[in-house]
């Protein structure tokens, strides 16, 4: 792939992140492209670090769907919002990169596999288990940080067919409900709902509940739950949402970098494809589509890699508004219960 040359310092790109908090729109222009161009840089280092991954996953578990990503603008602010203290070329996930394994022990074998770095990239602080120590949202997912030569910094996913389902039907109904349930923020019902799902999930995999539901035995945990989706009627509203969005336009052209555009007026979903030699006019397309999205489109955008859009739809399923796995996850949780009976 054709190589991005990083065109700041990081007193700039630093700079940049505080600008594009304040409310001076002067300043606001070159300050997102100073943000562009630093986010654009991380997609060559994250390009080599998945051939490493599949590389691995070959002797790990062949069907793992693998995915990665450049961090979306709004999400970059957000954090920037949550930690004030944090510094945008400090930042270590805006270039990220996910596995989903098919359980548990796959997870574990590839975090040991990466503990003592690669060729090209040495592991740092900043990790965080959070299947052993799951956020309060419920949130289960192993994070690497990794570090190439050239100080770009990359984290690494690791997580269940499971916890991926869970952290889909998340960000789907975050979506509709137009809140960033993800990060904690929205109505508490639905709070509430999504840490008592992960609670369940967890079970299933004999892994850490959330904290607040340790005093449950599982039969309790899972009858609240089923007693907490009929309340909110959950999985005929995310059924509800597929259905809504099952017109994807794709533009047909072949490339491993897709940009992927969700219309939630229209619940459509629009994917573009690039090859690797094309990445910089992803980004310039990428930088077009978010200042659509400033200037009040009601639009979620994302640049992503996938191997061919199916498997996109697998690892994006969000984007597409599908959580039919979730939905298979709560039925294995109410034949759990039956069986307790």
């Amino acid at each position: 792939m054709s190589k991005i040359e990083f065109l700041y310092s990081k007193t700039a790109v630093n700079r940049a992140g505080n600008m594009l908090l304040s409310s001076d729109a002067n300043d606001q222009s070159e300050a997102k492209n100073v943000l562009d161009n630093w986010r654009a840089c991380h997609a060559a280092p994250l390009n080599s670090f998945q051939k490493s991954l599949r590389l691995k996953l070959k002797n790990t578990d062949e069907d793992a769907l693998v995915s990665q990503r450049l961090k979306r603008t709004p999400s970059i602010l957000s954090k920037l919002e949550r930690n004030p203290s944090m510094l945008l070329s400090r930042m270590q996930d805006i270039g990220g990169i996910r596995a989903v394994v098919k359980n548990m022990k796959k997870v574990r074998e590839i975090e040991a596999d990466y503990k003592s770095g690669t060729r090209i990239f040495s592991i740092v602080n900043g990790g965080k288990d959070y299947i052993n120590y799951p956020k309060d949202s419920g949130y289960r997912s192993v994070h690497m940080i990794f570090k190439c030569k050239n100080g770009f910094s990359i984290e690494l996913q690791i997580r269940t067919t499971i916890q991926h389902a869970w952290a889909t039907a998340v960000e789907t109904m975050g979506t509709f409900l137009n809140h960033s349930l993800k990060s904690s923020e929205g109505p508490e019902e639905w709070l509430k709902f999504f840490a008592l799902a992960s609670s369940a999930f967890a079970i299933l995999e004999s892994t850490p509940r959330t904290p607040e539901h340790d005093k449950y035995s599982a039969k309790e945990v899972f009858e609240l739950l089923l007693r907490k989706e009929k309340e909110l009627d959950v999985l005929n509203k995310l059924a509800g949402f597929r259905v809504a969005a099952n017109h994807i336009k794709d533009d047909k052209k072949k490339g491993r970098y897709h940009l992927v555009t969700l219309n939630l007026d229209a619940k459509f979903a629009n994917i573009q494809s690039f090859s690797p030699k094309d990445i910089d006019k992803a980004n310039i397309e990428y930088s077009l589509k978010e200042e659509r999205v400033r200037n009040g489109e009601n639009l979620q955008v994302v640049l992503v890699s996938s191997e061919s859009i199916s498997a996109l739809k697998k690892a994006y399923p969000s984007y597409f508004l599908d959580a039919q796995q979730f939905s298979k996850k709560i039925s294995t949780v109410r034949k759990n219960l039956l069986k307790m009976k």
